[in-house]
């Protein structure tokens, strides 16, 4: 199966059904569902035995919990998907920050437990937490709906997010790419992150528009590489065209790496 991902370019590139994305399809979608009813059978057990052992928050436990799920499912897609990360020392666990990350799939969010820290409360859409199986645990993590919020509500939610030394993570684009390039950037995150006073993480992803592009059901071979780049100090960025400039610079940086990502996929 390892060798599947060395023929991804290719496999990419067709649209019929080969034996290589037929197997992968059957296991990746049946092990995906039943690693999703195995992680909500099991929660009310690890959370009893988080609260009594850990004496974590039930917020910060169901954070854990949902990364966690997210390196399992790594696990489970790793015969067919090769994943691989950089930049992760620019991550300082227990530090508060902001990160960016631009949005290709419906499996970015769970290639984010290829990140060091678990204690990340997402700012998404609304349509997530009409996902009955998903919306129960995001509401107890405390993810942000800020699509339906009030921005002063996910403002103030940030900022205690950081005053206990979180982390917020955003998709600016706000909805997924269809051509690979990044979009329009929303400024929410940008404002967020000067109010805050913390730094803004740009996070880089690369590879899931070959695994699950927008308007396909179909799973296909391919290597995934999140690369987080260097943290931009948001102090410089005071004054009413903060926001904008601030998301201008950032918006350069993750231009450049994505297009050095792409260029380094070796055949896929």
């Amino acid at each position: 199966m390892a060798g599947m991902t060395d023929t991804c370019k290719s496999v990419a590139d067709q649209g019929n059904w080969t034996l290589p994305i037929v197997v992968m399809n059957l296991w990746c979608y049946a092990a995906m569902v039943l690693w999703t009813l195995l992680g909500i059978l099991l929660f009310p057990l690890a959370l009893s035995l988080g609260k009594l052992v850990m004496r974590w928050p039930v917020d910060l436990l169901m954070r854990w919990y949902i990364w966690f799920y997210g390196r399992g499912w790594l696990l489970l897609m790793s015969p067919f998907v090769r994943f691989s990360r950089e930049g992760m020392h620019h991550l300082k666990p227990g530090v508060p920050c902001l990160f960016v990350v631009n949005h290709l799939s419906f499996f970015d969010t769970y290639c984010m437990a290829l990140l060091p820290v678990y204690d990340i409360i997402f700012a998404v859409r609304a349509w997530p937490f009409r996902m009955f199986w998903y919306s129960r645990f995001m509401r107890l993590a405390h993810y942000m709906n800020v699509e339906d919020s009030p921005w002063p509500e996910t403002l103030a939610s940030c900022q205690r997010t950081f005053a206990r030394g979180g982390t917020v993570l955003f998709f600016p684009e706000g909805s997924r790419s269809r051509t690979g390039q990044l979009q329009r950037f929303y400024s929410g995150a940008f404002k967020s992150a000067i109010a805050a006073g913390v730094p803004l993480v740009p996070l880089c992803i690369d590879g899931t528009d070959l695994l699950l592009p927008p308007g396909r059901k179909q799973l296909r071979p391919c290597r995934i590489k999140l690369r987080a780049l260097e943290p931009v100090d948001t102090a410089p960025f005071s004054g009413e065209d903060g926001p904008m400039r601030l998301r201008k610079l950032v918006k350069e940086r993750m231009s450049v790496a994505l297009e050095e990502l792409r260029e380094d996929r070796q055949g896929c």
